[in-house]
């Protein structure tokens, strides 16, 4: 059985949340998707955790336990990669592998060009790219303007979520407290979302040397099978999972998660591609594609 431990620890004035799942030298760090929480991701973390591995999920701010200014900045997704950044600093983690289903693919992004010395490998679930833009666009944008033109009755509702009593199940939890989230938080979270770079440019992704494993299905506007295949091919060391469904990690999870358990078996034991052979596989995928 595996240990398990929570903490915090402070950025620029707010307190950030996180728990550990498990000892040892390889970690991986793992982020949920917008507007949850680290709920979301216990039952992987515990698989995983039990394979060896030390699995730190953190609670992005403004969500789950962790600190929720009103100022949309704050989440801006270049800010959460710096905040993941800091998190490793203080955990004193040299390297490891970063991951995380959706907002959190893309904050892992975020880190791999902000910090690659930091990042051992890359678990990327379901990523938000350029194509899956205006879908986002038309799901959020509405939810944004009802939190700011209707937020009394929007806040009535989110007290009545918070209400309802949790249940044995740690996903379903989750989007529980996503729906007791005051609207002022909400609104915040997701202007800053909408108004900051959704993820890093194409070019830097090609820069991406770090081992990836992407994870992605094909009935989704908002993460568009698409994206990861594109995705694959512009990285130095990509491979790209078929999941069954948007609900196949947290539902029925084994084989997925033996999935994720045997690339970080080989991240931690892979030599990093040089930035020229990523150079030379993306000119290769380029001509194929001419």
């Amino acid at each position: 059985m595996h240990t398990l431990s929570e903490s915090s620890f402070e950025v620029g004035g707010s307190r950030i949340v996180y728990e550990v799942h498990g000892t040892g030298d390889r970690v991986l760090v793992y982020m949920h998707g917008l507007l949850m929480d680290s709920q979301m991701n216990r039952a992987l973390a515990a698989s995983l955790a039990d394979r060896g591995n030390r699995v730190v999920l953190i609670d992005l701010l403004g969500h789950g336990r962790s600190d929720k200014p009103l100022r949309a900045s704050e989440y801006r997704m270049d800010a959460y990669g710096r905040d993941v950044v800091a998190l490793l600093d203080h955990l004193g983690v040299e390297r490891a592998v970063i991951g995380g289903v959706s907002l959190g693919a893309g904050v892992s992004l975020q880190v791999a060009v902000a910090a690659p010395q930091r990042v051992q490998g890359l678990v990327i679930e379901m990523p938000v790219l350029e194509w899956a833009v205006p879908a986002a666009a038309l799901l959020f944008t509405p939810v944004l303007l009802v939190m700011h033109y209707l937020a009394v009755p929007a806040g009535v509702m989110a007290r009545l979520f918070a209400r309802i009593p949790r249940t044995p199940n740690e996903s379903l939890n989750s989007v529980l407290a996503t729906l007791a989230m005051p609207p002022e938080v909400t609104k915040a979270v997701l202007h800053g979302i909408l108004t900051g770079p959704v993820a890093p440019t194409e070019e830097e992704r090609r820069g991406i040397t770090a081992p990836t494993l992407v994870i992605a299905h094909g009935r989704d506007l908002i993460h568009p099978f698409s994206d990861a295949e594109a995705l694959v091919e512009l990285v130095a060391d990509g491979r790209l999972e078929s999941a069954r469904s948007i609900l196949e990690l947290r539902v029925f999870p084994r084989r997925l998660t033996e999935r994720i358990g045997d690339f970080l078996d080989e991240a931690w034991t892979s030599k990093p591609v040089s930035a020229s052979a990523s150079a030379s596989r993306s000119a290769s995928a380029r001509r194929r594609s001419a």
